[in-house]
């Protein structure tokens, strides 16, 4: 097959921690065609999605004493080609977010692939229609008590309601803007009018789940089915569990309760097209659907010697037979 993914500059990615680098390795091992770009190189011409493409040569990390060690270069391109996306069997959207406007233009040039031909993992529209944050809220069995508002007042009143809250941009990532919140805090209008722009843009607002020091748990789903997670931990002077906060992980499994969350949902992302998806538990409870550039790959593969790469692939190769 012929892939192609969409990334950030590659020269900015971490080989030891990027699951697009990892899905580039199994892909290569596999025996396919690596191509990559970038959301601005997108162009659509003749009503038809094209893109700047190079050829990408990895040098797989190796896992050494429990840790990935990455060769120095670790990566080769070849020169630049403008090529139809038509003629890939798969385009990866891995563009970290936010989704602004330059990614928001570039799942409409995506739109532009026909995918009778064309695999896009994950279709465009169903990224632009599952904002991180609001996505989990129709499944109303699955997450904790939540509002979403501008309104200092409506938020007040949740908070002293609750007793904690977490506020979360509804924008951002890697646990970026993420505040805890407590009745009678001094700085909740602060808080408040600068989380919301002063009130022209809602934020989430959590119950604050106590699990949470024993961790945030990332599932991986491949259509709609979990196949890998790993338990994140915050740090000692932050409350975030993330690992971009500074937050470390270990192994862990899939419990009952988890289980019956990624059934609830898995009907849902697989009519949206969201087939590669990372979702976030606390103490049973789902707090975040990812399905920009969800990551944790490479810590799942570390802790529990497996290749969940080889199975997103494997996965692309039986979809493009059955076409």
């Amino acid at each position: 097959m012929k892939l192609a993914f969409i990334i950030d500059p590659i020269h900015q990615l971490d080989p030891c921690h990027d699951t697009s680098v990892a899905l580039m390795e199994a892909a290569q091992t596999l025996g396919h065609e690596i191509w990559v770009t970038q959301a601005n190189l997108l162009s659509v011409v003749d009503s038809k999605a094209w893109a700047m493409l190079q050829q990408v040569e990895l040098v797989p990390v190796q896992l050494v004493s429990g840790r990935w060690i990455a060769a120095n270069p670790w990566y080769k391109l070849s020169t630049g080609c403008f090529t139809a996306l038509e003629t890939m069997d798969a385009v990866f959207m891995r563009t970290d977010p936010p989704i602004n406007d330059a990614y928001l233009y570039a799942t409409y040039v995506l739109d532009c692939i026909d995918q009778q031909k064309t695999l896009v993992i994950n279709s465009p529209s169903g990224i632009r229609g599952a904002n991180e944050k609001m996505y989990a809220l129709q499944f109303t069995d699955a997450i904790p008590e939540t509002i979403v508002s501008a309104d200092k007042q409506l938020i007040r009143q949740f908070l002293e309601a609750k007793g904690a809250a977490i506020i979360k941009p509804l924008g951002n990532k890697a646990g970026e803007g993420i505040l805890f919140l407590q009745p009678g805090d001094r700085n909740f209008n602060s808080i408040v009018e600068l989380s919301t722009l002063r009130g022209r843009i809602p934020v989430m607002v959590q119950t604050y789940l106590p699990k949470a020091k024993e961790g945030d748990k990332r599932i991986i789903l491949l259509d709609g089915k979990p196949i890998g997670a790993l338990n994140r931990l915050s740090s000692s002077d932050d409350f975030r569990n993330n690992m971009a906060a500074g937050g470390t992980v270990a192994q862990t499994e899939i419990t009952p309760r988890e289980y019956e969350i990624c059934t609830q949902i898995s009907a849902t992302l697989r009519k949206d097209g969201l087939i590669f998806v990372g979702i976030d538990v606390i103490g049973g409870y789902l707090t975040e659907v990812n399905v920009t550039s969800p990551t944790g790959i490479r810590e799942i593969d570390r802790l529990d010697n497996t290749h969940l790469g080889y199975q997103v692939i494997e996965w692309v190769e039986q979809t493009r037979q059955v076409k």
